[in-house]
């Protein structure tokens, strides 16, 4: 098969099916390992598709540019967040001190919380105020408010998480891409992500199935920095991730 043609099949097959692997191209187009890996090698050179360990996915639909009003995400996704932060907060036990980051998946959390005896620090005044209510002590960082996320920022933020050494710490994010890491699209945001993360032993990221092979404008961790709760993920680009965990 000439090169120009199986450029163009491979690319049918990646737009089609958003993410493939390997083994699916070359039995598709009864072509080798070598000559499908070079392909993809190619084709991600020139920005035609994102190549991933074992395969590759689409660029059409990959970039989230944009976080929505927080209004907006709490009504998406609703059940698969649900079992996701039912999980996490399983993990929570007596005595930890952790790090809840703003965001829709973690703030449920909090409606599954049984311990008795952690202690909580977040960025959110959603979070402080559902902690609060249920009689958890808890700490929300000083500094500038982002009223889409209703999160706290910036360099106060930052300096008060210079303090704290966390046991555990969740956290949400926009993108989760094997090659560009995790990822947010405001850098204030991402900056207070990124040095909560710092100062967690244990660092979780809540995500459900909408937040896979997607990037955003800013990366604050690597992939494979934190352990990902999801459920029902269904995209094969992530299949044989060890710091992948489905509930």
């Amino acid at each position: 098969m000439l090169i120009e043609k199986r450029f163009r099949e491979i690319l049918e097959i990646v737009n089609r099916e958003k993410s493939v692997t390997v083994q699916e191209l070359m039995n598709v187009l009864h072509t080798s390992e070598s000559t499908i890996r070079r392909d993809l090698n190619t084709l991600d050179s020139e920005g035609k598709l994102i190549k991933v360990h074992g395969g590759a996915m689409a660029v059409e639909g990959v970039f989230n540019g944009v976080d929505s009003e927080i209004q907006v995400r709490q009504e998406i996704n609703t059940e698969d967040k649900a079992v996701i932060a039912e999980y996490a907060s399983s993990l929570i036990e007596d005595n930890d001190f952790v790090y809840l980051d703003a965001g829709t998946t973690t703030e449920k959390i909090i409606d599954y919380l049984k311990v008795k005896n952690a202690v909580f620090v977040t960025d959110s005044l959603i979070n402080a105020k559902k902690l609060a209510r249920k009689g958890y002590r808890s700490y929300i960082l000083g500094g500038e408010f982002k009223s889409s996320t209703e999160a706290v920022v910036g360099s106060e933020a930052l300096e008060s998480l210079g303090k704290y050494n966390f046991t555990k710490g969740f956290f949400g994010t926009n993108g989760i891409s094997r090659k560009e890491g995790l990822s947010t699209p405001d850098v204030k945001e991402a900056a207070v992500k990124k040095k909560a993360m710092e100062r967690c032993v244990k660092k979780y990221i809540l995500a459900d199935k909408s937040k896979f092979s997607k990037i955003s404008p800013i990366t604050f961790a690597d992939f494979d920095e934190a352990l990902i709760i999801t459920t029902g993920l269904s995209d094969k680009a992530f299949k044989d991730c060890a710091n992948i965990l489905e509930v």
